[in-house]
Formats: C-alpha cells, structure tokens, sequence
C-alpha cells in the first residue's frame, strides 16, 4: 500500500483490516509528518508512546470499528485524558484534562487513536485565523503566508498537511467549513444539537447541558465525505449511550435525482472572481450530469437580514456562556427566538421540494495573515466580518451544511462550496457531496 499519508480514514481502516497495512505503520508515518511540519505549526500535542501501544493492539485484534486502527486528531479545545486543554489561552497554559470528552470516548470506541491535538484560535474568537500565545500560528499548507482559517485551522491544515487521516472540530461561526474551505478539505457542521458537547469548554467547573439555543456543533474534517459520514454515525446521539439514534439516510443515491438550490453571489458579501469562477464551473458540471439546478433563495427568505440576525444569537451565545449578561432584555431574546424558529420553518418548507442548497463558503480563498484588530481587517476591499455572511443560514437555523472542495484557483488555492441539507438529514447533504465528487 503506497501513499497512504493520501487515504481517506475509512480506507486506511479496510487496509488495516486486510493486512495490506499495519497500524503502526501508519501511526509512525503520521508521527513523523507531524515532526517534519513545524511550519505549518496544524497539530500542537502529540502522545506518541501511547499512540504507538494503541496501533500494536489495533494490529494484533480483529477490530469491527469503522475506524478500527486509525490514528487522527482532535480540536485543542476537546478535553482528552492527559493532553493539555488550554483553548489556546496563556491562562490555561498548565492545564491537563483528567477524562476524555464524549466525542473523543466514542472515537476511540469506534478503534480510532487519537494520537494528538490540533490548534485553534485563542478562546475559539476567530472564524478567519488560527494564532495563540500558547501554541503560536498555524500556516495554510498550500501557502504558508495565508490563514488556514478558524478556529479549527489546526485541523484543517493537518489533513491537507498529510498530518492526520480525521479530525473534529466545532463551529459556532463557520469554525469547521472556513478552514475546510481554506485549505481544500471537508468540513461538517452537523445538524444543530445532534453530537453532544460534553468535555468541549474551557477549564472550570463542568458545564451545565442546555438546550437553548443550539447554536454551537461540533463535527468531523476529513479528507473525503464519507469519512464525515462514518465519524458522525459514531459520534452522533444523546449523551445517554443507551438512547437509541441513527442517521437518518440520504434522499437520493444518484446525483441526476438531486434538485439542487443555488445561490453564488450577494452583494453583503461579494465573491471574489477567482472564487466565482469556480462556483459557476461547479454547478455547470452539475448540470452536465443531471442534477436539476433551481436558481435562487427561498421565498420569503431575506439572506441579509437572516445574517443579522444571527449576529444577534452569537451575542446571545456568549451572554448565556458568561460574556456581558446584560447583552439584551428578555422580550427582544423572545422576539429573536421566535424570529430563529420562524427561519428554520421557512428553510423547511423549502426542502419540500429542493434536495440540498448550494453556495459558497466564503467569498474569497485563504487570504494573508492579518495582525491588524479586528475591526480594521479588510479582505481585498471587503470588511474581514463578511466571512460570516454564507455560513450564517445553516448556523442560524441549526441546519446541517457541509464544506466541500472545488477548486483550485488560478494561483493553486482551494475555493468551497456549501451544501446545506434539511433539519436532521445530514446524510443528504454529505451524499450530495461524496457524488459530486465521484
């Protein structure tokens, strides 16, 4: 088995199973692209002892998990068993976790190993960058003078790196499908509420579980679609491990029964033409295949007011996690939420008739490293806070939206796409991508 360092997870996991390759082989493959990628600085703690002993248990059982022997990574900000949590904070530099987070427990339940953490923007406070006083920044791959994006960027640039074969991630504010965009890879923002957050905060007293709103996920990158399929099925569910869930299954199995939303350009948040392009060649290739390519948003949905609206729910988001609780008065949190649920309806009646929506992930490619505040940063003209503007549909409605490559550029950048499916049908979305792709 050559080039496996460009397999996807589940492929690494049926060559383990076949014997076409060793755990450990793999596991010590990773560990040396991790030591040999300082400047891309994408995974900042490794345990490669344990690691090691896990891949030679992997090779000598005969695993079932769908990740059986595989060795990934995880977001800084997870909590794992004798590995730093810091969230990328000066404050937190010395903290070590005690226990592992839900997510990390049903990996490795699922034979994955998780050899190590992956860097995030300091406090998660970034959807564009990846930097922290702890860990330093992290660099694009594909360009080590542009942003991998955030505030998963670590992880992102490990799967392009080559450093890792599967990563989770979190995104409130497009923190998984920015980086994936950026840097080539796919992300999935799952539906809202469905893989639960235990073991993903900061240091201090355990979190209390709400479930108002739902507006924070944590999900899979990957290098192909069905692995985000494969970690979600293992990862999704109640925190009640006894509580029965599965995913549900895909709308269709052929890409020529798609009906396909689109929308590629709005003027709140302009793409780029190098971006355009690549969308337009997108759904021209679509079209060529079958699909059937419905133009446009949902009636009565306003893209730029929805985009707002979600600006309000971030800052909700934080007033209910500690930050500035005097944020807003209660009838405008009533107003809001009812304004949020209204949204999600709309965008449902929509999928009665449309399979998946598809638009951009962001307006531009990865862009240079900006150390300006943040209120100063411009993109080529466009303010920095735009980035927000395509992502803020699926985040506000808790819809699920995958991430996928299309590009590249001319100058050898990724560009992204967004495929945003129905409430709780993940798999649409995920099979839409895995077919575009081949």
């Amino acid at each position: 088995m050559t080039e496996i360092e460009f397999r996807s997870a589940g492929e690494i996991a049926a060559g383990i199973r076949a014997g076409l390759v060793s755990s450990r082989e793999v596991t010590e493959g990773m560990l040396a692209r991790i030591a040999a990628g300082s400047a891309v600085n994408a995974v900042v703690e490794t345990r490669a002892e344990y690691a090691l002993k896990a891949a030679d248990i992997a090779d000598r059982t005969v695993g079932t998990g769908p990740l059986h022997g595989v060795p990934i990574t995880v977001k800084e900000a997870f909590n794992v068993a004798g590995l730093h949590t810091t969230w990328g904070h000066p404050e937190f530099a010395d903290h070590v976790a005690n226990s592992d987070s839900t997510v990390v427990r049903r990996l490795e339940d699922a034979g994955a190993i998780v050899v190590g953490k992956s860097n995030v923007h300091e406090m998660l406070a970034d959807f564009g960058q990846t930097s922290n006083e702890v860990y330093g920044r992290t660099n694009n791959p594909h360009d080590l003078t542009r942003t991998p994006g955030g505030s998963s960027g670590g992880g992102a640039a490990a799967l392009a790196a080559g450093m890792t074969y599967l990563e989770y991630g979190s995104d409130l504010a497009g923190s998984i499908r920015l980086p994936a965009a950026y840097c080539g890879v796919y992300g999935l923002k799952p539906t809202a509420g469905v893989v639960p957050l235990n073991g993903f905060q900061p240091p201090g007293p355990p979190v209390l579980e709400t479930e108002f709103p739902h507006l924070s996920s944590v999900g899979p990158l990957a290098r192909s679609a069905a692995d985000l399929r494969t970690a979600l099925e293992v990862t999704g569910g109640p925190t009640n491990d006894a509580m029965y869930w599965e995913l549900q299954p895909p709308r269709h199995l052929r890409l020529a029964d798609y009906r396909v939303g689109v929308v590629l350009d709005h003027e709140y948040a302009p793409v780029t033409s190098e971006v355009g392009t690549a969308l337009s060649d997108a759904v021209d290739d679509l079209a060529r295949r079958g699909a059937k390519i419905v133009d446009g948003w949902p009636a009565d949905v306003d893209p730029a007011a929805q985009a707002e609206a979600f600006g309000f729910q971030v800052g909700l988001f934080f007033a209910l996690n500690g930050e500035n609780p005097d944020f807003t008065s209660l009838a405008e949190v009533v107003e809001h939420e009812q304004r949020r649920m209204r949204t999600r309806a709309t965008w449902q009646r929509y999928f009665d008739d449309v399979d998946v929506f598809l638009c951009p992930t962001s307006f531009t490619a990865a862009f240079p490293h900006d150390d300006r505040p943040f209120e100063e940063r411009t993109i080529d003209g466009t303010p920095y806070a735009a980035q927000g503007f395509w992502i803020s549909h699926a985040s506000l409605t808790g819809l699920p939206a995958v991430s996928m490559p299309i590009g590249p550029t001319a100058g050898g950048l990724p560009v992204g796409a967004q495929v945003i499916g129905p409430f709780h049908q993940d798999d649409t979305a995920i099979t839409f991508a895995e077919l575009v792709a081949g």
